[in-house]
């Protein structure tokens, strides 16, 4: 999605609009923050409320929103929104509740003693609040707000947010909001179509094939090869799903001829009308399997993020490669597909990239941590691109870019395509590669600073596969509220709108 270089708002319901729309979903019963630059908006928080009322827990609150905001080093004022009925009906931040009709009702707890240890957090911190508003499930209001010809009680209807301009020009522009984190698909239950038990079979037969070849460099090779032509013909800008038209991706697909844009075949039938949306069950069962190595696994998510010749160089400094034994490479036709320096298959001309850094100009989505649910967005840096490959002093370790911290700025682009692709494959079936699939998924999740998104997918990765040991450890990560390091920093973080919120 491309959005113009300034997304201007015009008042709180333009505000109150762009939250759904920067973190994925409706957040409830939860406090978003958000920081200021000038009259720009900054990074974006959003935290569970906390569930004592006690001065020591509202205290603790304050201090860990105020940390997480202070990654946004250019900030110098903060705007809060308390997501959550209850400024309506039982908590009020004057004191004295009112029903939803608005006549008066008796004095209840208040949300004020919070609001004012917030306030004192951030001013210390030099971003003091500028304005607060609370929006429940059917109206909205300012906190400070006492004119009731402004803000008449209990409050002006939500649907001015849904209807703001700015959520129209979100709308306009291919965002939506979608259900929040851990929540059902539509239509998604556990049992797999017909297709997919042709992958699991193709899954089974790979797996064998691939037996005691896990230390093997030509193994290895082989595989990122793969890796990298599907991750080309899987490109979500050339291949978005649709429904009307499920062609497949074959072995032919993934192929220097198929150019991003091209219609896949289906084996030697003819060229598909329209995008493809699924996998071939060969291509789809040998990725699943390739899963099931972790050094294989883990070299697709360094290989996305920083480029072939890390992952190549971080499996060498592992010690993975084997000299002895000597068995025949186990691979799908791939059509004679040729990597690029990426790790990317060519579809054109030598010398050309397949894929590309984030998009100048855009302003990253959520950075977010599980446990409480922590989430921050920070601006982006436009113009930035993936770390090279040139040199060895240049080359990240696996646990470098596995925490964020290395290359300077991932490959935001083939991530996204890397995600598109696991989710497609953890939706064939069960088991460890569906485990292997998912925490891939919140790998990425987690590296965009969505921490509520890579906690759902991480557990159900536990689910898939209990004790799935990348997931428990990613999984305990995200519950310590650790932010990975490419989320924390402006210039690397990923990019969802355009560079500014004016």
């Amino acid at each position: 999605m491309t959005a113009p270089e300034h997304l201007t708002i015009s008042g709180p319901e333009d505000i109150l609009g762009y939250i759904p729309h920067s973190l994925g979903y409706w957040p409830s019963d939860s406090l978003v923050a958000m920081t200021m630059q000038g009259k720009r908006l900054g990074a974006t928080l959003r935290v569970d409320l906390p569930e004592g009322a006690g001065r020591r827990s509202r205290e603790a609150f304050a201090r860990t929103v105020t940390e997480y905001l202070l990654a946004d080093k250019e900030a110098d004022g903060t705007l809060l929104v308390f997501f959550s009925d209850n400024g309506f009906d039982d908590n009020s931040f004057d004191g004295h509740g009112f029903d939803r009709s608005g006549r008066d009702r008796a004095p209840a707890p208040s949300f004020r003693p919070l609001l004012a240890d917030l306030g004192c957090a951030l001013g210390l911190a030099g971003m003091p609040v500028r304005d607060a508003w609370c929006v429940g499930e059917e109206y909205w209001r300012n906190v400070y707000c006492t004119d009731r010809s402004c803000c008449p009680l209990p409050g002006r209807p939500v649907s001015e947010i849904r209807d703001s301009r700015l959520n129209a020009e979100m709308v306009y522009l291919g965002s939506s909001v979608g259900a929040p984190p851990g929540a059902a698909s539509p239509g998604k239950g556990d049992t797999f179509a017909a297709d997919d038990a042709a992958v699991m079979a193709a899954e089974d037969e790979w797996t064998l094939a691939l037996a005691g070849k896990g230390t093997l460099r030509a193994q290895f090779d082989a595989v990122l090869d793969a890796w990298g032509a599907a991750l080309v013909a899987f490109s979500p800008k050339a291949f978005a799903p649709d429904p009307l038209a499920p062609e497949a991706l074959t072995p032919e697909a993934l192929s220097p001829d198929a150019v991003p844009g091209r219609a896949a075949t289906r084996g030697s039938g003819p060229a598909a009308t329209g995008p493809a949306s699924r996998l071939e069950p060969e291509i789809a069962g040998f990725l699943r399997a390739s899963l099931r190595v972790p050094a294989w696994r883990d070299a697709v998510l360094v290989m996305a993020a920083a480029g072939r010749t890390a992952a190549a160089s971080g499996a060498e400094a592992f010690g993975i490669f084997s000299a002895g034994t000597v068995l025949p490479v186990s691979c799908p036709p791939l059509s004679g597909a040729r990597p690029t320096a990426s790790g990317m298959p060519s579809p054109v001309a030598d010398g050309a990239e397949a894929s590309s850094a984030s998009g100048a100009g855009q302003l990253p989505g959520p950075i977010e941590s599980a446990g409480r649910h922590q989430q921050v967005a920070m601006p982006g840096c436009p113009g930035e691109v993936a770390a090279s490959d040139s040199g060895p002093d240049a080359l990240p370790g696996y646990g470098e870019v596995l925490l964020g911290l290395s290359p300077p700025v991932p490959d935001w682009d083939t991530l996204k395509r890397l995600e598109g692709l696991m989710q497609e494959l953890s939706s064939c079936g069960g088991g460890e590669a569906q485990a292997a699939a998912l925490t891939a998924t919140g790998w990425i999740e987690w590296c965009r600073g969505r921490g509520s998104f890579a906690h759902a997918s991480l557990t159900r990765a536990l689910e898939a596969s209990p004790g799935y040991r990348l997931a428990e450890l990613l999984s305990e990560v995200v519950r310590r509220g650790t932010i990975c390091g490419w989320a924390g920093r402006r210039e690397a973080a990923w990019q969802k709108f355009g560079s500014d919120a004016a």
